[in-house]
């Protein structure tokens, strides 16, 4: 692939500098979000872009400015590798040096819409103001976008406030480059001091503040990865911090330590952090949580587990085929335009995705669709027939499932339906309970094989490793055929792996494969699943809490460690 082309042309483009915030990508503000989905090209460092990209469109260039750390700069001018990424293609282009500032007028002057992406806030990043000096040396118009500040936004996530109602006065220090002026200016004050910091040199700040004055047994907080679900919180004052973290076994990295914030002051309320630590309390956090299900499938589930602090890994178990004879739909797909069908029953989403394609390779739209009644097996499925541009008629009240869509679907009446014919679209091992209860209310049933499912690919070897070495948490099993074909693909899970189902049936199938079953949805829904997966995790950690012991992941109990049977 060649390198992404970033000339410069006779029309000025537009630059945005915009503050990604500290790491959580819920925390961009709708200005980011707008800014980011009419960008020709990102500019920012690789986590910067991890956490901005999502809200970008599709075929972005994207413009890394990590350094490479296999290729040094240029010799005497010290910038960094930019390497520029098509974001279209997964591959890199051959690395430019270049200072970033240089990349982003180029790219402006060649009419591009670019966002220079930092993290936390524009204000507060080192080298921004000199790119927006150069854009206004050289003509190049831009805007700032503010971001959430790390040391604001990361203190908020540990459950620290900076302030409280005395109205402390707040400080903040960046040790990387504070003078000695600066560490003798708030170490005489009695006020909140918030320092951004590394990991290892975390305890030579703390000397810094009590060489300057402030009291050993001031309290500190200092949080690494703040904002994410890797964010960890260590409690301790200025005199014990360095025992703190050595007891904790973090080690010292061999590139100088990961950024952190801390927080010393008597008013801190380090000491009310049990109480106040709202993010790393959640039930589920930091578990990493295995959905197999596709991608399309696991969007709202997954969303769902990070609400509740998990890290969701979604793995295919099953993969999605054109039927082995397309005769039989087409037919049936005429058969909607000609008006032979009163009613059109969808049971999946994959349902929808198949008459839709069928559509487009006939040149049809949701016009097609008038005169006639739609019924959807669950909301899943109406969220996707809407996206096609029809509104079901039909959607259960109560359980979503073929037998809750019956419950609703009325019987046939030969005075006010003149067309008595019922196209049901389904998988190839679909359960006849929807075709006979439709035949029991009067209706003749067109059942159709709109697409076949097939075992999936076995997922990358880490993948699969994590599976059977414990290196998951918990997984969720959403039907009988997941379980089987997941042990097929996969492995087993590992015995310290909770194990989650939507209903007896599934439970039971995970039994007959010899996994013991943890947790069992009180209802057969995906989201009613999650729920009883976190009320299981809350359980959990208030009995750690209650009990004195340290809070764990089920993937951090000790090896050989017995897991108690759950009556969840």
């Amino acid at each position: 692939m060649s390198p992404t082309t970033l000339s410069a042309g006779p029309e000025h483009g537009h630059v945005t500098f915009l503050g990604a915030g500290p790491g959580d990508p819920g925390l961009l503000t709708l200005r980011a979000v707008e800014a980011l989905a009419n960008a020709d090209v990102l500019v920012a460092e690789h986590d910067v872009l991890d956490v901005v990209r999502q809200h970008a469109r599709q075929g972005v260039s994207e413009v890394n400015t990590d350094p490479d750390p296999s290729q040094d700069p240029a010799p005497g001018t010290g910038t960094p590798q930019l390497t520029v990424v098509d974001g279209t293609s997964t591959a890199a282009a051959t690395p430019a040096v270049r200072d970033a500032a240089h990349l982003v007028m180029e790219a402006a002057r060649g009419g591009r819409r670019v966002v220079r992406a930092v993290s936390g806030d524009p204000g507060l990043d080192t080298y921004a103001a000199e790119e927006m000096l150069a854009c206004a040396a050289a003509g190049v118009p831009f805007e700032v976008v503010p971001g959430i500040a790390s040391a604001v936004g990361v203190p908020a996530y540990a459950g620290v406030p900076l302030r409280d109602a005395q109205g402390a006065d707040v400080r903040f220090v960046d040790a990387r480059t504070a003078s000695d002026r600066c560490w003798t200016e708030v170490g005489a004050s009695d006020g909140t001091v918030v320092v951004s910091t590394t990991l290892d040199s975390v305890a030579a700040a703390a000397g810094e503040l009590v060489s300057a004055g402030r009291k050993p047994d001031t309290p500190m907080t200092v949080t690494v990865a703040g904002t994410t679900t890797r964010q960890r919180t260590w409690t301790a004052t200025l005199g014990t911090i360095a025992q703190t973290l050595k007891q904790a076994k973090v080690l010292p990295s061999p590139d100088g330590g990961r950024p952190v914030i801390a927080v010393v002051g008597e008013r801190s309320a380090a000491a009310q952090r049990d109480q106040l630590a709202w993010f790393e309390s959640k039930p589920l956090f930091g578990w990493k949580v295995l959905v197999p299900r596709t991608k399309e499938q696991a969007a709202s589930l997954s969303d769902q587990l990070r609400s509740y602090g998990a890290v969701p890994h979604e793995v295919p178990t099953i993969a999605v085929e054109p039927p082995r004879t397309p005769q039989q739909m087409e037919r049936a797909v005429k058969g909607l335009v000609t008006g032979r069908y009163e009613w059109i029953a969808f049971t999946s989403v994959n349902a929808v995705k198949a008459v839709r394609e069928k559509f487009e390779e006939y040149g049809l739209d949701a016009r097609a669709f008038a005169g006639i009644k739609v019924a959807a097996v669950g909301e899943q499925t109406a969220k996707a027939l809407i996206a096609f541009g029809v509104k079901p008629d039909l959607v259960p009240s109560g359980e979503q499932s073929a037998a809750g869509l019956l419950e609703d679907w009325p019987p046939y009446d030969p005075v006010f339906d003149p067309i008595d014919r019922v196209f049901l679209p389904r998988a190839d091992i679909a359960t006849e309970t929807l075709v006979a209860g439709l035949i029991e209310l009067g209706w003749e049933v067109d059942d159709v094989t709109a697409y076949r499912t097939v075992r999936a690919s076995p997922p990358p070897a880490e993948t699969r490793e994590a599976i059977k070495g414990g290196g998951f948490d918990a997984v969720l099993f959403t039907s009988s055929s997941t379980v089987r074909n997941l042990v097929g693909i996969a492995g087993k899970p590992h015995n310290v792996t909770v194990i989650a189902c939507i209903g007896p049936a599934t439970a039971k199938t995970a039994e007959e494969h010899g996994l013991r079953v943890d947790v069992m949805a009180p209802e057969p829904s995906v989201h009613k699943l999650a729920e009883a997966l976190a009320d299981f995790g809350a359980k959990r950690r208030a009995a750690a809490v209650e009990a004195g012991d340290p809070v764990t992941r089920p993937s951090e109990r000790r090896p050989g460690a017995r897991r108690r049977r759950s009556t969840t």
